[in-house]
């Protein structure tokens, strides 16, 4: 569905020192750097994938969206989504897609938000009976009935993004680009949208690129992480393989009747004791997490073991630092 190869990005930057003598000589001369933004990036995302695209700031992220929404023309490559190269055709394609910037709006600022639905509904050229259907779920599942009717002005960032992500489904569109998506959003608005793009995915098949520096945004959502930095391609995979080659670290926490005696387990890092409870810190590619408890088990009264795995933002902190990033 969606192919990239060997696509390239750079842009001209102008620079000059500070001061008004530097300001007069600008008028007359300016000194330009280059910025490669992306550099000979290639992969393939087939239908009904969720894929997290992931990287640090200036890492090349929103340029490969704009690309592949057909804002941006790329220096050299080759794009092609849906049988279309998207700054080529954009009329027939723009229909195909839908498209969220976290800091950019696609609805009209003084009137109400369901006049700006009402327009993307004529730009699109969205049956009716369609429309009414599409509209009611997404006020549903999104939880706009409250907000619907008031300009978007007068929305919070978190109310805004909810509307955001309604109109670009509102010409059900097969691929969702979302860039920051969940910014400004609270836990309980953060969980609906997670829930709803799950859903448009598991029903109506819709590809989604979620590039986010939430990083529980990709562990509730994606199966596959590319990774981004510098303008290169420096992953493409599964995020549980990711797990198992940098989140090896877990977490055991073990409740025991009373002891007052700090207890040495070997091959484990003492993370913190008090007498009824013992935080440990392993590595799992250098010891089993069975044996760990077994030895818990034969010095302590045990009462309860919970494991928790490495979080997923210090996993990819570890990847950024592999990769010097």
């Amino acid at each position: 569905m969606i192919h990239l190869q060997t696509i390239s990005k750079s842009f001209k930057v102008a620079k000059r020192q500070t001061g008004f003598r530097q300001a007069a000589k600008a008028l007359f001369y300016r000194e330009h750097t280059i910025i490669e933004a992306l550099k000979n990036i290639s992969f393939s995302i087939n239908p009904g994938e969720i894929v997290g695209y992931i990287g640090p700031n200036g890492a090349g992220k929103s340029t490969t969206i704009k690309i592949m929404s057909g804002i941006l023309v790329p220096d050299t490559g080759n794009c092609t989504i849906m049988g279309y190269t998207p700054w080529k055709n954009r009329v027939q394609y723009v229909k195909n897609i839908g498209v969220v910037f976290g800091q950019r709006s696609q609805l009209w600022w003084d009137v109400p938000v369901m006049d700006s639905f009402e327009l993307l509904k004529g730009i699109y050229k969205v049956p009716q009976q369609e429309y009414k259907a599409t509209i009611e779920l997404l006020i549903e599942t999104l939880e706009l009935q409250h907000i619907i009717n008031s300009p978007v002005r007068q929305l919070s960032l978190g109310q805004r993004m909810r509307c955001e992500i309604a109109a670009s489904l509102l010409h059900n569109p097969k691929i969702l680009f979302l860039d920051e998506p969940t910014i400004g959003l609270d836990s309980a608005s953060k969980i609906a949208v997670r829930q709803f793009i799950k859903t448009i995915n598991k029903e109506k098949g819709v590809t989604v690129i979620l590039t986010t520096h939430d990083m529980n945004d990709i562990e509730a959502l994606a199966d596959r992480v590319i990774l981004i930095g510098k303008g290169s391609l420096l992953y493409d995979g599964q995020l549980e393989e990711l797990r198992r080659q940098f989140g090896s670290q877990k977490t055991i926490t073990a409740d025991f009747r009373k002891n007052s005696n700090p207890i040495d387990i070997k091959g484990a890092s003492l993370l913190s004791w008090s007498p009824k409870r013992v935080v440990l810190s392993i590595d799992a590619e250098q010891v089993n997490t069975s044996d760990i408890i077994t030895q818990l088990s034969n010095k302590l009264e045990l009462i309860d073991v919970s494991i928790e795995l490495q979080p997923i933002e210090e996993t990819i902190l570890k990847l950024y630092k592999e990769y010097q990033i």
